[in-house]
């Protein structure tokens, strides 16, 4: 049985409203959506297991529309009734077994055009992001995005989306991951030596009606 790390972010409580701080888009004085700070927030774990060689972090939205037909778009709304799939906005790693935090802005800390480099780091391995392939067909924005990029969720959607970052603690040094790969992959990976998980939460929207805004 899957033992359970405890998982903490203080920059808000689990399950309540992410600070602009760490969003990719926020709301603007003039038109819909801004740009944010974008930074990766400040993450810490205990109580590993021993045998504990690694560390993995995931940060996935489970409530991304499944359709982008009516996505951002004036006189129209996503149901709420509309299947979701999962957006990944952090993959990270092979991060040392001796590392119980990675600090604010450690994995992003503003928003980079084309995406920052995935691959080897400081604090692990990068991973890519699903603004990769959300960006693809935009040729200012369009590249690989490693590591860590906020919430951006579409400003019309009925629901507010969830935002679930989870420490995995794994019996290898090393995934053996390379190039662009994604959540998907990581967790494939991760099958079979998985010794301890835990989860913080949080929830954003850039819905005025169902933010107060």
């Amino acid at each position: 049985m899957t033992a359970t790390l405890k998982v903490t972010i203080d920059a808000w409580k689990n399950g309540a409203p992410i600070p602009e701080e760490y969003a990719f888009c926020v709301p603007a004085h003039e038109g819909r959506v801004g740009m944010g700070r974008n930074r990766s927030p400040a993450i810490r774990w205990s109580g590993a297991p021993g045998g504990t060689k690694s560390y993995a972090v995931v940060c996935h939205d489970p409530d991304v529309p499944s359709k982008p037909d009516d996505v951002n778009k004036e006189g129209r709304t996503i149901a709420r009734s509309l299947p979701r799939v999962t957006f990944y906005h952090w993959v990270l790693v092979d991060i040392p077994a001796a590392r119980g935090e990675l600090p604010a802005g450690a994995d992003s800390d503003g928003i980079t055009a084309g995406g920052k480099a995935p691959g080897k780091a400081k604090h692990g391995v990068r991973g890519v992001n699903n603004y990769t392939d959300w960006f693809a067909g935009d040729p200012k924005m369009k590249g690989d995005y490693g590591g860590y990029d906020g919430p951006c969720p579409p400003w019309n959607d009925e629901i507010v989306h969830r935002y679930v970052f989870t420490v995995y603690a794994l019996d290898v040094a090393s995934l053996g991951l390379k190039g662009c790969f994604g959540g998907p992959e990581a967790l494939k990976a991760m099958e079979g030596h998985i010794l301890a998980k835990g989860e913080w939460m949080g929830i954003y929207t850039l819905n005025p009606r169902l933010s107060g805004g």
